[in-house]
């Protein structure tokens, strides 16, 4: 144990080409004007480009590399119920004809050509774009993210890249991050101008830590799944006898192949630069979840993605598989991935750090908080899309999912300071100073509280110097909630700006901010039945499903601000929502017609061979025949819901036409195949059952 621990924390980021590696590896001026392009969005020289190719070139060269890959993220990028991976890339090889020869047949050399390190090409009609690339105009190019450190993992160097159109348009998940994180370091400085606190920064950066949960069941029972293989989640299905009621998984002893991969994972994603730091069991059995230390938001993004990747991969090795679906089993809590969200500038400052002692963090505290309940009170609907997938929806307003309605929790303290503040008090009355709790025993000293207590109910809690966007799905990428969270804060800060500059008093602009926005301010219980009926009252919306949410995001004041901030133009928001449609019909289709081939090939002759056991015995069989007879006429039902898809001509008809009548006919037949696993002989259940799923790879 004593020798892996110290291959943990010895071996970690030895495979990045991170700051420090490249500091080393280029001369000091190149490394200066590269290490500041985040900021300035220069254009890197040509000559230092080819400097640049070079050294990364030797340095991948002795940590084995033989390929190099551009690796970008479209959008959606897979993920979701279908069970794909988040990322893309191509292999080249590390190679080149060495054009200097002269000879007539060019030899071949080893090398990294710069211009291919800075950018490559690609066919984009290939990937979801929403109408932005067709066949015939097809072209798409990857441009290394300067900002997100290239790294060595299995012989192949890997360089995160954006993805645009020959027109410049993005159909990716990172390039819009980007853009935002430019649009908050322009309104965050603003802002600091504006309120007197600007002290010679020159960048705001936003941080990002996921907590990755996941479940891990055995390779062997997942094949014979075609639901889990197709879909990522189970599509019938009945509880065990034995799940999460007691309470025994949460923080329990992880099992010993679990444990193997999880370790496997963190010395693995240690050597690439990803700081991997908790792992544990969740409260489901099967559920497990891994967190990294904090880092900036676009690099985290990348390193989840990285993550989910290398978990399938090495799970493989160990004869397991993992499950990303934000539900995989019915009945059982989902999975999540628990965006943490900040914002800083260079100098350390955190807008989000409540400080009792110092003015200066107090009125930025504040002043922080109003904007970005501003932002939230404004645009609901759009931090609402972006966890809206056909996966979430099994999973958001359940037990262990926040509700589709957004709001803000601030604190039930800060939230009576907002009230003082509208009423005409000090925006510095707050009191953010912790507090020791005692233990009532001695040998157990007092915890250091903070000043506020966390909320598991709300979407979008505070938690003492961050927010945690708790509504993001397990399998998307957190590219896209995160860059809406950057806008959100962007468009309050900007606002904010706007009404101190002309002039407004901050206490005056704080009062006023709060004011407009302080129905979107909740700290109660969000799983409560009071709550939607109050947030109706309120005039909150709740977008209860994919379909309905996704209507809401090329709205003409979402199309404003994103191109107010530089974030999107009007058709690549345009494109973005008929990217949710399509992906949902898909997502949906796949699991429809996965389920009427597991009722004709697997169920309903399974249901013949049970009910020929009591021929001789009809008085034995109860109401088996009634019931199977009730799944063979659903599985019909279902097929023709399927099949009248194809009147409908409109991608977002279509989807509505899957929400509202295709997956009620698919719950409805499940549920009768769920009583039928209940009574049919074990024998000749065609699919290995819940219990089977969840601990056969326990032992």
């Amino acid at each position: 144990m004593a020798s892996r621990v110290a291959d943990v924390l010895t071996m970690g980021f030895t495979n990045v080409w991170d700051d420090k590696a490249m500091e080393i590896t280029l001369p000091k001026d190149v490394y200066g004007r590269f290490i500041n392009v985040g900021v300035t969005g220069e254009t890197t020289s040509e000559k230092d480009q080819e400097i640049i190719a070079t050294a990364l070139f030797t340095w991948a060269r002795e940590r084995g590399a033989t390929d190099f890959a551009h690796w970008f993220f479209p959008m959606p990028g897979g993920g979701d119920a279908t069970g794909g991976q988040l990322g893309a890339h191509k292999m080249d090889t590390l190679i080149d004809l060495d054009f200097g020869s002269k000879h007539g047949f060019k030899p071949i050399k080893a090398c990294l050509p710069y211009e291919r390190l800075f950018q490559g090409e690609t066919d984009g009609s290939s990937f979801p774009n929403g109408g932005l690339r067709v066949t015939h105009g097809a072209a798409a190019f990857t441009i290394w993210d300067r900002t997100s450190p290239p790294f060595v993992w299995d012989k192949t160097l890997f360089i995160p890249c954006s993805f645009i159109t020959h027109w410049g348009k993005c159909i990716d998940e990172k390039t819009p991050l980007l853009r935002s994180n430019d649009a908050i370091r322009i309104q965050g400085l603003r802002l600091l101008k504006a309120l007197g606190l600007h002290k010679g920064e020159q960048q705001i950066n936003t941080f990002l830590g996921w907590e990755q949960e996941f479940f891990v069941v055995a390779a062997d029972q997942f094949l014979k799944r075609p639901d889990l293989v197709s879909c990522g989640r189970t599509l019938i299905g009945r509880l065990p006898t034995r799940g999460q009621q007691a309470d025994l998984n949460y923080f329990g002893p992880v099992p010993v192949r679990v444990d193997e991969l999880m370790s496997r994972i963190q010395v693995k994603m240690l050597q690439v630069g990803v700081p991997m730091a908790v792992r544990h069991n969740e409260v489901a059995p099967g559920q497990h979840e891994m967190s990294p230390i904090f880092r900036s938001a676009n690099i985290s993004a990348d390193s989840n993605v990285l993550f989910m990747d290398m978990m399938a991969r090495e799970a493989a090795k160990l004869g397991l598989a993992v499950l990303f679906h934000e539900k995989p089993f019915k009945g059982i809590n989902g999975s999540g991935k628990h965006a943490n969200w900040s914002i800083g500038t260079d100098k350390g400052v955190n807008f989000f750090k409540p400080d009792g002692k110092s003015e200066d963090q107090s009125k930025l505290f504040v002043a922080a908080l109003a904007c970005l309940a501003y932002g939230i009170d404004q645009y609901p609907e759009m931090m609402r899309v972006t966890v809206a997938t056909a996966g979430n929806d099994h999973r958001l307003g359940a037990q262990e999912a926040p509700p589709a309605i957004i709001s803000l929790y601030c604190g039930h303290n800060f939230e009576v300071h907002v009230d003082n503040i509208i009423a005409g008090g000090d925006i510095l009355g707050f009191n953010a100073e912790s507090k020791i709790q005692s233990t009532g025993c001695n040998a157990a000293m007092g915890a250091k509280a903070p000043v506020e207590d966390r909320n598991r109910t709300a979407p979008f809690p505070f938690c003492g110097n961050r927010f945690e966007f708790r509504a993001v799905g397990s399998s998307q990428n957190c590219a896209f909630p995160v860059m809406v969270c950057n806008v959100l804060m962007a468009s309050g800060m900007s606002h904010m700006s706007g009404l101190l500059e002309g002039g407004m008093p901050l206490k005056e602009v704080c009062a006023k901010m709060f004011k407009e926005s302080r129905k979107s301010i909740f700290t109660g219980n969000g799983y409560s039945a009071e709550w939607p009926i109050e947030a109706a009252k309120r005039g909150l919306p709740n977008l209860v499903n994919t379909p309905i949410a996704a209507e809401q995001w090329a709205s003409p004041k979402n199309k404003a601000i994103f191109e107010a901030l530089k974030i999107y133009a009007a058709d690549e928001v345009e494109a973005r929502a008929e990217v949710m449609f399509e992906n949902y019909v898909t997502v949906l289709s796949i699991e429809a017609e996965t389920m009427v081939q597991m009722m004709e090939t697997g169920i309903i002759p399974a249901c013949a061979k049970d009910i020929a056991v009591y021929k001789d015995a009809p008085q034995l069989a109860g109401d088996r025949l009634k019931l199977y007879t009730e799944i063979m006429e659903a599985t019909e039902a279902l097929k023709a819901a399927i099949e009248d898809k194809n009147l409908k001509t409109d991608i977002r008809e279509e989807a509505s036409h899957f929400c509202d009548v295709v997956k009620p006919q698919m719950e409805a037949l499940r549920n009768l195949v769920d009583q039928a696993e209940a009574i049919m002989d074990a024998t000749v259940y065609p699919y290995p059952t819940y219990e089977q799923l969840i601990y056969h790879h326990h032992h």
